[in-house]
């Protein structure tokens, strides 16, 4: 029986957070409308819910991996803005 923890992965910015939170702050961050226009695919575009969207990508795994991406993008470009101009 192997009781090895999983990998730490201290430089993953996905590692530890589960696809609703994603979902959550994407939807939070850009609007449902904003989210269909980056990410369009249905479960955004017509009648939006995290619900949906979670059961969709879920089972689609090239939709989640953009999900996923523009999460990526969105915490990069919330750094930078942090930062200020440089």
């Amino acid at each position: 029986m192997n009781t090895s923890k999983p990998p730490v992965q201290p430089r993953n910015p996905l590692h530890g957070l589960t696809l609703e939170r994603v979902v959550t702050q994407l939807a939070d961050h850009y609007g449902w409308h904003e989210l269909g226009t980056l990410v369009p695919i249905r479960c955004f575009t017509h009648e939006p819910s995290v619900g949906s969207s979670l059961k969709f990508l879920r089972r689609t795994p090239w939709a989640r991996d953009k999900v996923e991406s523009l999460y990526l993008f969105m915490l990069r470009e919330q750094k930078r803005s942090a930062h200020g101009p440089s």
